[in-house]
């Protein structure tokens, strides 16, 4: 199952929760790996360099690389990561024949989201790039009406949760 959304949508807790509702489960985070650069990292932005570009798309194939790994030897994988525009539709391309492919958009109204930032220990909207309200403009604008688009505005974590597995057949993609 794939989980994505902008920064501060709910993806790694929202993951961590799904993948505990399932034996066995791995849950993949998109950040880790982006994490794993320590030295020389060059981060997504508005503008993104080469180098910021070039380390997302490997950091994409990995992600989708672990995900057919995992499936492969019978587990039920959550990999999630910032999936925007054309990168949701190149990501579940690199998926391959993971089947079931589930896709879940987690898509809260932007003041939710720097609500849920500011109580983080690092800020994704600091001021240093993407605002939260034009990056999920973009967001909205830019990416696949594909999966099942929950605005989980109003909701907790395991309400969130519970919709989407309440809600699965409408994620899958055919």
């Amino acid at each position: 199952m794939v989980v994505t959304g902008i920064p501060g949508s709910g993806k790694s807790t929202v993951g961590a929760l799904l993948a505990s509702r399932f034996d066995p489960a791995v849950l993949i985070e998109g950040d880790v790996l982006r994490r794993m650069v320590v030295t020389g990292r060059a981060e997504m932005t508005p503008d993104p360099s080469p180098q910021a570009l070039r380390q997302y798309d490997l950091r994409l194939r990995h992600l989708a690389m672990l995900t057919r790994s995992y499936t492969a030897e019978g587990f039920t994988v959550i990999a999630e990561d910032n999936l925007l525009g054309e990168h949701l539709e190149r990501f579940v391309g690199l998926l391959g024949g993971v089947r079931p492919c589930h896709v879940v958009v987690l898509a809260p109204q932007p003041e939710t989201v720097l609500r849920r930032d500011a109580g983080r220990a690092r800020q994704a909207y600091d001021g240093q790039g993407w605002g939260a309200r034009e990056l999920d403009e973009v967001f909205r604008r830019d990416t696949a009406r594909i999966g099942l688009w929950l605005d989980t505005t109003g909701q907790k974590e395991d309400e969130t949760v519970q919709e989407i597995l309440d809600r699965l057949d409408e994620s899958v993609l055919s």
